[in-house]
């Protein structure tokens, strides 16, 4: 036997952005160091998206990380599909990030089994500039 309770909601409040503080990363080392905040914390969150691939680590949801490396791997991947695909597949690993506004200016090449990427990044504390590799 189920029981109603009425619960009085007198407003309905919008989300708040939550901040972006977080632990550092020491991605040479794999270790912690210290926290981050705004900007580079942004910074951080694009390097660790890009570099996790997508589908393959069970605490992420499908919308995280990114399926470059996967396709530079690939048998069949030709130059123009990279040219093509790079940069739609960076946007759609960022775009769940809502501190990302807009990403634009691609560059990368590819050496061997690597991706180096170059782009800008607005975010909703300011513009950077992202060089990594994948």
């Amino acid at each position: 036997m189920s029981v109603y309770i009425p619960i009085e909601i007198n407003e309905v409040t919008e989300s708040e952005e939550q901040p972006s503080l977080t632990y550092a990363l020491d991605f040479e080392n794999g270790r912690i160091a210290g926290r981050t905040d705004g900007l580079e914390a942004v910074n951080q969150a694009i390097k660790k998206a890009l570099m996790t691939s997508r589908f393959k680590c069970l605490i992420y949801d499908n919308q995280y990380g990114s399926e470059i490396k996967e396709l530079i791997m690939s048998k069949s991947v030709t130059k123009e599909l990279l040219e093509a695909e790079i940069p739609r597949l960076v946007e759609d690993c960022l775009s769940a990030d809502t501190r990302i506004l807009k990403i634009y200016d691609f560059q990368f090449s590819i050496v061997e089994d690597r991706a180096y990427v170059k782009f800008k990044v607005d975010t909703i504390f300011n513009k950077m500039s992202f060089e990594g590799v994948i």
